[in-house]
């Protein structure tokens, strides 16, 4: 494996290494400010993220996600990330060079590990695409009544990335992804009588709405922080994902 190609191999693992809050990758956020592979496997990474408050249990839950998926890389040696530019940078970079875990770094500050708030982030990306789904199934099908939308099953949905997207997050938490599963479930797989589907929606479309601004607010403030150069370095021939280009928070809507 030469240089670039361990490099293509490191993007690769990052690319798995999502922001719980706006259920994207951190690759695709910009968050990457820097990567570095030596000839002896060694790995060099700096993190950034859109402001320096951004919250320390999501930042050093992205870093130490980052630092596992290159570790556990068959070609590395050391794996070094650092967070830049963060209130609390250097606790942060402290806890993941000594492998501390998030208690261990934060100490008396860390009341709990970061599992429960991992699954709160999981349930809620589920949500969302969903929504996702069930929308593009009233957007091309104007005359669908909104209330039988509990009955679709998965099977049903079109082979593309919005259900791609979908069957991934039911098996982050843990859901089946049978053909004849039913589309609209909580988290637990429960589904929802007629009567209760519109307001499921409307609370889904919520959710999905949040992340969507979220993520379009953090990208505008990482842009402003940094600059043109906001999107990351990205290997040859990525595309990074966001052009710049300002996209008013009234499209992030979708009408049922």
């Amino acid at each position: 494996m030469d240089d670039q190609q361990r490099r293509d191999s490191a993007w690769h693992a990052l690319d798995v290494v999502i922001d719980p809050e706006l259920d994207e990758p951190i690759t695709d956020l910009g968050f990457v400010r820097s990567l570095e592979v030596s000839a002896d496997g060694a790995v060099s990474v700096h993190l950034r993220l859109p402001t320096s408050f951004c919250a320390p249990n999501f930042a050093y839950l992205m870093a130490s996600d980052a630092k596992d998926v290159l570790t556990a890389l068959e070609w590395t040696g050391s794996v070094t990330v650092e967070l830049d530019d963060h209130h609390d940078s250097d606790i942060i970079n402290t806890g993941l060079a000594a492998d501390a875990g998030y208690r261990g770094t934060f100490r008396h500050e860390a009341l709990d590990d970061l599992s429960e708030l991992r699954e709160t982030f999981l349930r809620k990306a589920h949500t969302a695409a969903m929504e996702r789904c069930l929308t593009a199934i009233l957007r091309c099908d104007r005359e669908f009544d909104v209330s039988e939308l509990g009955a679709v099953r998965l099977d049903a949905l079109p082979a593309d990335d919005i259900t791609e997207s979908l069957l991934r997050r039911r098996r982050s938490i843990g859901l089946s992804t049978e053909a004849d599963d039913l589309v609209m479930v909580d988290h637990r797989g429960v589904g929802y009588a007629p009567d209760a589907v519109p307001m499921a929606l409307r609370r889904a479309r919520s959710t999905r709405i949040s992340i969507d601004g979220n993520a379009h607010f953090c990208r505008g403030l990482l842009r402003t922080r940094y600059g043109d150069d906001a999107v990351g370095p990205r290997t040859a021939g990525d595309t990074p994902s966001d052009t710049g280009t300002f996209v008013p928070l009234s499209a992030l809507t979708m009408p049922a």
